[in-house]
């Protein structure tokens, strides 16, 4: 799945672990999200979301 984490955390100057604290999660879990080797489950995206003030469709793209 495509996304625009690692752009919406650039333009913030947050790192993968400033990110991760926010989020609850591993900085491990960021960047396996961010290189697409893993989709975030949906609680989490929600959180992602709510984070950047986004919908999650503005985050992430299934390529559909």
């Amino acid at each position: 799945m495509n996304n625009r984490l690692k752009v919406l955390r650039a333009e913030r100057d947050w790192s993968q672990a400033e990110l991760a604290s926010h989020l609850c999660v591993s900085r491990q879990a960021v960047n396996a999200i961010e290189t697409g080797k893993h989709d975030p489950s949906l609680p989490l995206a929600f959180r992602i979301a709510r984070l950047f003030e986004l919908r999650i469709e503005e985050i992430f793209d299934d390529g559909k």
